[in-house]
């Protein structure tokens, strides 16, 4: 049986296995793993792009209730 592949944590860049015993994978730890959730719960990660109807709307119209 060869070693488990080893990968770079996303979040701290520590290398850790690539395997079902790391419970975390691709992260090193639960704490790396909450951090990155924290990042995108708190929409710190972004995809660029052109801004959409709803959020160059005039201030008080709520487009989730027009009909399309």
């Amino acid at each position: 049986m060869k070693p488990p592949r080893l990968v770079r944590c996303p979040q701290c860049g520590k290398e850790s296995p690539w395997s079902p015993e790391n419970r975390w994978r691709p992260f090193c730890s639960e704490r790396c793993k909450q951090i990155d959730l924290g990042a995108w719960a708190s929409e710190s990660y972004t995809i660029p792009g052109a801004p959409t109807d709803e959020e160059t709307a005039a201030p008080g119209i709520d487009f989730s209730s027009t009909p399309r």
